[in-house]
């Protein structure tokens, strides 16, 4: 009886005043204790409010029955195929919702529904890899930094190659503690595209020379982040580096100068096709009679053998398995003066790109070990007299 002085009403009522009427007609629903046909009643009522010409009544609806457990599935399923801010409150707060309707939802392409799933409590696995396939850029932001999200390591990728380049999803993915090597490292590539195209677009360097030094310095960082990985993390990022094109003979030979064998090793195995076991049994070999036939298999360039050759030497001589500060992508100064040295004669001339490089690695290695001294310096002069502080190199002479 009730119900039907309801709808009754509600067929003049004011928009304002059958919005207060629906929220209350349905928390009786929820919280009331009604006979089974004023609660039949009830939900039929709730169902003919989802043709209410007033977006304020279907959200006053969505409000009241998003949360609640025991709302009426027929009443949701119409909620949520209303304008977008009256289905995103169901979309977002209804524990009702299967993960295979949340990801329908996601397909449907609104960007407010899908930035309204990805701020729910819990994002399973499937919802989040859908919002990383065709979810707004907000959305992936969202999903990337909630902590209850189960956001899969190829959904990652996915929203690294589709919105990389915005600042903020890459400094929420950065703050995860299950990024992966590859992952950071595709972060890099990100960060140092954009920061190539702002320095050329402001004309403070050349395109070319942005593109060089950002590319090397994205080398850099790719072996930093080869250092602090852990157990098999080395493979899957050899692996994208070679799939992204990335793999080249500069890095290979920067990843040997810094003592990094382990990535050095990795990046042939992954070139050559060979296990990483017997990548480092070749390289392992002082006598070098199968280095040369890996680095063939490889498909590294013949030209720069010798470079190569000269590195693995010194590596050698300096101590099989020494690798410097963990983290540490700084260049061995004189590692890369003996490859130097060696590879210098063999030059083509002076357009020899790979003369060219080493050159700039010895520059680097060279800044480098002045920064690392002077930052000691600075740490250790409370602790030690002026007098006593000799520059090594000096002392060395």
């Amino acid at each position: 009886m009730i119900v039907r002085h309801f709808l009754r009403w509600i067929q003049t009522a004011p928009a304002g005043d059958r919005a207060d009427a629906t929220s209350a007609l349905a928390r009786a629903y929820l919280h009331s204790d009604l006979s089974p046909g004023d609660r039949a009643a009830a939900e039929a009522a709730m169902i003919v409010l989802l043709d209410d010409p007033s977006p304020l009544v279907r959200r006053a609806l969505a409000d009241a029955l998003a949360s609640a457990e025991d709302a009426p599935q027929s009443v949701l399923a119409g909620l949520l195929q209303d304008q977008p801010d009256v289905a995103a409150v169901v979309a977002r707060h209804s524990p009702l919702l299967l993960d295979a309707e949340l990801v329908d939802l996601v397909g449907t392409g609104e960007p407010l529904v899908q930035y309204a799933i990805a701020r729910r409590l819990d994002v399973p696995a499937p919802v989040a890899a859908a919002i990383a396939e065709v979810g707004c850029l907000e959305a992936c932001l969202a999903v990337v930094a909630l902590d209850g999200a189960d956001l899969p390591a190829f959904s990652i990728d996915r929203i690294i190659e589709r919105f990389g380049d915005d600042a903020e999803i890459r400094e929420a993915l950065f703050r995860r503690p299950d990024l992966s090597a590859g992952a950071r490292q595709a972060l890099v590539v990100k960060l140092s595209e954009a920061l190539s195209v702002f320095v050329s677009d402001r004309a403070w360097l050349g395109k070319e020379r942005a593109g060089r030094v950002v590319k090397e310095a994205a080398e850099k960082a790719t072996v930093v982040i080869a250092a602090a990985a852990r157990g098999d993390a080395l493979r899957p990022l050899a692996r994208h580096l070679r799939r992204s094109g990335q793999l080249t003979t500069g890095l290979v030979l920067r990843a040997l100068l810094s003592g990094h064998v382990s990535l050095f090793e990795e990046a042939l195995a992954e070139l050559s096709g060979l296990s990483a076991r017997r990548v480092a049994g070749l390289v392992g070999d002082r006598r070098g009679a199968g280095f040369r036939a890996l680095y063939d298999k490889a498909g590294l360039p013949a030209s720069a053998y010798p470079a190569f050759s000269a590195a693995l030497d010194a590596w050698h001589a300096d101590g099989t398995g020494s690798t410097g500060r963990a983290g540490d992508a700084q260049l061995r100064r004189r590692m890369v003066e003996r490859v130097l040295t060696a590879y210098a004669p063999l030059a083509a001339s002076d357009l020899d790109q790979l003369l060219a490089l080493l050159r700039r690695f010895a520059a680097e290695a060279a800044r480098d070990e002045a920064r690392a001294f002077t930052e000691d310096l600075i740490a250790g002069r409370d602790a030690v007299e002026d007098d006593d502080l000799t520059f090594p190199l000096a002392a060395a002479a």
